[in-house]
């Protein structure tokens, strides 16, 4: 059984300084789906989930009463 040593250097990739107009780009459209499209999806999801599980305790429980 014979051990091979091999000298691996790990490379780092060259990142520009500043980022490149088509990540720019990229950075903005992410930036407007997350803001224009998922914020209020997700605000719809979380108050329709609490009525639900508000409608769903009143079923099982009853109306509120004083």
């Amino acid at each position: 059984m014979s051990t091979q040593t091999s000298s691996r250097t790990l490379a780092v990739p060259d990142e520009p300084a500043e980022p490149v107009p088509q990540r720019k780009k990229e950075e903005f459209r992410t930036w407007l789906f997350l803001s224009l499209v998922m914020a209020p999806v997700l605000a719809v999801l979380v108050v329709s989930t609490y009525g639900f599980v508000v409608w769903f305790y009143q079923l099982i429980a009853g109306p509120p009463s004083m």
